[in-house]
């Protein structure tokens, strides 16, 4: 009976409900108050991700990865630890994974995946989408500077500015590269806001348009041909990378991914890309990304400055594309629907999707979708291509 109290002692006194109760852990740490937030916070996003359907591929991996970072004892983390007298070693399995957001490889590969998926026809059917693209990176260089104004230092500025582009790779690969300390922080707020949009763009969506622009219905677009949608990936590639080389991660594999979708040779490479490798790579990522989400680094005046900064910069960006979609509409005279404006943030397909449902909330016989397109992948190019500008002018 001693022997069996013995045990049960030992075991209770280094479970994860001793440090709940503010026992030490096995570092000499206390588990304090702020991982019981995060654990919280971690649930709420589970419920959003599950219950609400928000964009839960993402949302559910990154949610579960935060909840088993605040929760005592695990060891998930740790880093490598070698002994040579055994020849073996150890290392925690989130450290293994958080390689890939570190070194920036899944950032690059989901962009190949991004790229197998996406039909730039829209795009190449109207060009006037790439301004609308361009115009929905303004929250990304106004972030930038209200981050200077606060205090961040220029890298960790431009860092910070890349999550007004709604795309997590590029944020990923941007803050790896100039602020590496902020990395966690960053790219929780560009997926947590990539998952949010159903929610965060229609309120700036009907305060920058009138109802009567948002039941504007556009003309169908025209056919692209096979020829234009080969040579579309390579001249892209060709021209930006030689620009700013700095974007050749992203460029180079939205546009390869995008090469295997439309030269007719490599379905079964297009379908790898854009289902299975892709599915495959966001689990780890979003598990490491959540995995960062730790109180003690999360729960600062630091992180939910850039937290701020990031959705600040999310809505000037939909604010950026819709004013100039305002402009156009005046231009053409009503032809064109400024709601696809928004969709000039990067976030294929979902901003999209948003142009779309409240379009059609305005006008039942409302189809923006393919419209809103062309905006949404010029944005994917537009946020690489201000990243990698970033990148050169602050990475050294």
């Amino acid at each position: 009976m001693e022997f069996f109290t013995e045990v049960m002692s030992k075991i209770l006194g280094s479970s994860g409900f001793a440090a709940f109760a503010g026992a030490s852990d096995a570092t000499g740490a206390w588990w304090d108050w702020r991982n019981a937030v995060m654990i919280v916070i971690a649930c709420v996003l589970l419920y959003m991700g599950i219950g609400k359907k928000f964009e839960p591929l993402l949302l559910v991996p990154i949610a579960f990865g935060m909840l088993l970072a605040n929760l005592p004892l695990t060891m998930l983390f740790a880093e490598p630890v070698y002994d040579a007298a055994t020849h073996s070693g150890t290392v925690g399995f989130m450290w293994v994974l958080y390689q890939g957001v570190q070194y920036a490889i899944y950032p690059s590969i989901i962009f190949m995946g991004i790229g197998a998926m996406t039909d730039f026809g829209p795009l190449l059917a109207n060009p006037v989408s790439l301004l609308l693209g361009a115009a929905a990176q303004l929250g990304i260089f106004a972030a930038f500077l209200m981050a200077l104004v606060l205090g961040f230092d220029p890298c960790e500025a431009a860092a910070i500015g890349v999550i007004g582009g709604a795309d997590g790779p590029t944020a990923i690969l941007t803050a790896s590269k100039l602020a590496n300390e902020l990395l966690p922080a960053i790219a929780i707020a560009a997926y947590s806001y990539m998952a949010l949009i159903p929610l965060i763009q229609p309120p700036v969506m009907k305060l920058l348009t009138t109802k009567k622009m948002r039941q504007v219905k556009m003309t169908q677009l025209r056919p692209v041909s096979k020829v234009e949608k080969i040579i579309f990936p390579i001249a892209v590639s060709i021209f930006v990378i030689l620009l700013i080389p700095d974007t050749a991660p992203l460029i180079g594999m939205l546009m390869l991914g995008n090469l295997f979708r439309e030269c007719g040779v490599t379905d079964r490479l297009s379908d790898t890309a854009q289902n299975a490798l892709i599915n495959i790579v966001t689990i780890p990522l979003g598990l490491s990304v959540g995995f960062k989400a730790t109180g003690e680094n999360f729960l600062t005046v630091e992180t939910l400055s850039i937290i701020a900064l990031g959705l600040t910069a999310f809505l000037l960006s939909t604010a950026g594309g819709l004013l100039l979609g305002d402009l156009l509409y005046f231009l053409t005279k009503g032809k064109i629907n400024p709601l696809i404006g928004s969709a000039g943030v990067s976030a294929v397909p979902m901003a999209a999707r948003v142009s779309q449902v409240v379009g059609q909330k305005e006008n039942p016989s409302n189809f923006l979708l393919m419209h809103a397109m062309g905006p949404n992948v010029a944005g994917v190019i537009g946020s690489a291509v201000a990243a990698g500008f970033m990148i050169k002018v602050f990475g050294g």
